[in-house]
């Protein structure tokens, strides 16, 4: 897997203009959802760079990471003349960095592609790592490559554009960075002031550079990559519950996964309990907490059943010995689950 180019950027139509101009191609497109295309495709498209793309443009929202929006991107490219020796530029946030990453890799088995994120979520997450998928069968990012982008282009003056929400649902992503790196990192994340765009901007590059460092060391996910699913085996079960119900965003059930799982934490690898009702605290504070009953437990643990990163029988876990103390291939039973959804609820 050719590796990806990161540009921390202060001037995005010169390094736009880079990243096109070192991607050889016959033909440019543009993907964003209904969001993007209103927000941010205006502060791209008077580039030069960006003069002959063609857009193509999706539903926006999770609930449209679906087998539906990614055959109408290929049909969009098929109608758009795009060859194995085009160039796809993905403008938006995670579901359009994932799909849109997706279609690019598997269209004509694969044509280049370059991210543009312009949520947090997707600027610390979705859109470094070369993870690409659609969500199928109810279940998150089921199916999907391995594929990294050519260029990753980070511009923080996009966060502009968000509201408090998605900011907090990225910041979901910085925690979990905060707390597989170091105590200085994650106590800096708890006492940040979330309104300071310009400060958070700082902070995003420390947090990018956390799972680029993963990401190089472990690029498909056999090791210590899988230090980044802390808080997802339990929040994508959250997050896919949502998807039955009201959908929430994925943050958020990140920011849940983490209560259940460094509760588990606790009890399996001697996480800190003060580390860790100190993290829980901040978290309840500012996500509050998705409304579950014992009634809902088979459901979730069905759903963890089925995430990518278990073997056999056995619901794995990422977990911490503490702070930056990864425990990679951890399991735990059925009963110690829903004690940890019992902690969650009650916390």
């Amino acid at each position: 897997m050719e590796a990806q180019k990161l540009i921390i950027s202060e001037d995005l139509r010169q390094s736009l203009s880079q990243a096109i101009a070192d991607c050889p191609h016959d033909r440019l497109f543009v993907l964003c959802d209904e969001t993007t295309r209103q927000l941010c495709l205006p502060v791209v498209a008077d580039f030069d760079s960006m003069k002959c793309a063609q857009l193509i443009t999706i539903p926006a929202g999770d609930q449209h990471k679906t087998l539906e929006s990614l055959s109408h991107v290929w049909s969009a490219l098929g109608q758009g003349g795009a060859t194995r020796h085009s160039l796809m530029v993905n403008l938006g946030g995670g579901m359009v960095t994932d799909l849109g990453g997706f279609a690019a890799s598997t269209f004509k088995r694969g044509l280049s592609y370059i991210n543009i994120p312009t949520t947090l979520l997707s600027m610390v997450d979705a859109s470094v790592g070369g993870k690409t998928g659609i969500n199928f069968g109810g279940l998150k990012n089921e199916v999907g490559v391995f594929n990294n982008a050519r260029y990753v282009i980070l511009d923080t003056t996009f966060l502009q554009t968000m509201d408090h929400e998605n900011i907090l649902s990225g910041y979901a992503e910085m925690l979990k960075h905060g707390l597989i790196s170091n105590e200085d990192m994650w106590a800096e994340l708890l006492r940040f002031d979330l309104d300071d765009l310009k400060g958070l901007g700082q902070l995003v590059a420390k947090s990018v550079a956390v799972k680029q460092r993963i990401v190089l060391e472990d690029p498909t996910e056999h090791g210590i990559r899988k230090a980044l699913n802390l808080g997802h085996t339990a929040g994508h079960a959250f997050e896919s519950l949502a998807l039955e119900r009201k959908p929430v965003l994925h943050g958020y059930a990140v920011a849940w996964g983490l209560i259940v799982e460094l509760w588990l934490a606790c009890v399996k690898t001697g996480f800190p309990q003060e580390r860790m009702r100190q993290t829980v605290s901040f978290i309840l504070e500012n996500y509050g907490r998705m409304a579950i009953t014992c009634d809902d437990y088979p459901r979730l643990l069905e759903l963890m059943h089925h995430d990518k990163k278990n073997t056999g029988s056995d619901i794995n876990f990422t977990l911490l010995g503490a702070i930056g103390d990864i425990r990679i291939n951890q399991t735990a039973t059925e009963e110690e689950i829903k004690e940890a959804l019992d902690f969650y609820r009650e916390s």
